[in-house]
């Protein structure tokens, strides 16, 4: 009961790493709120979680969708203590064959869609006694190229420079930092690599496998409680040593 009475909000939080976090979260007796785009998804992580606040369904690319989203969800919760910007998309192309409308897209939702609900959080936390916490699913890719992937990787980037101007300017009152996944089994990762490449994915891994996304999600239970309470603009990795073995490692 580490999260006991924090109100939390989970862009992207109905499949995946976010629905590992919102479901940790509750465990830990948090009031939580998750954001999704998908109707559908959303209806089934409502089921599988009653204990949820509420489920919105907002396209974080887009700042009104943003703006209402917000509003109701500072309804169901009361409030708001830690924001998790955990939405994200990727498109598996070569850099030569990508297409201009994939790359706004995925800028949209990977950049904006942490910016928009960020700025809300943060105008509503500074006005609390208490502040909050911002966090943020970055990924290695913000630090490592990965081929095929020059939009995700740039979009990354991105979201990094970003966390740490956040947690230079809301500092002391808010918290802000990023989680760095490695390669974590999603359905977003099974949907772009099949069974042949996942596997030669594990023996790049010096862990040898893809992380299980609960074990992404024990991150952001130390982030967003009192524990981390001098943790700020830190990245925190979770890749199983794969963003620090060279080419020879695997060897």
């Amino acid at each position: 009961m580490r999260l006991a009475g924090k109100r939390v909000i989970i862009t992207g939080g109905s499949t995946g790493i976010g629905a590992a976090i919102a479901r940790r979260f509750l465990d830990e007796g948090a009031k939580v709120s998750i954001w999704c785009r998908n109707a559908g998804n959303g209806a089934k992580i409502k089921t599988e979680l009653p204990g949820l606040a509420s489920v919105e369904l907002a396209d974080v690319a887009e700042p009104e969708a943003c703006d209402l989203a917000f509003a109701r969800t500072l309804a169901a919760l009361g409030g708001l203590d830690t924001l998790i910007c955990n939405a994200g998309i990727s498109i598996r192309n070569s850099f030569v064959d990508i297409d201009r409308a994939d790359f706004d897209r995925v800028m949209r939702v990977n950049v904006h869609g942490v910016f928009y609900p960020s700025q809300l959080a943060a105008r509503h936390m500074l006005k609390q006694e208490q502040g909050g916490a911002i966090l943020v699913t970055a990924s290695t890719s913000g630090v490592v190229a990965y081929r095929r992937y020059a939009d995700y990787n740039a979009s990354k980037g991105a979201v990094l420079s970003l966390v740490r101007s956040m947690a230079l300017e809301l500092a002391p009152r808010i918290r802000v930092n990023a989680v760095n996944p490695g390669y974590t089994l999603t359905p977003m990762q099974e949907a772009e690599y099949s069974p042949e490449m996942l596997k030669a994915v594990n023996g790049i891994i010096p862990m040898g496998r893809h992380a299980r996304p609960e074990e992404i999600a024990a991150a952001y239970v130390y982030l967003a409680s009192d524990e981390a309470a001098y943790a700020s603009g830190a990245v925190f990795t979770v890749d199983g040593a794969e963003s620090i073995a060279s080419g020879a490692a695997t060897l």
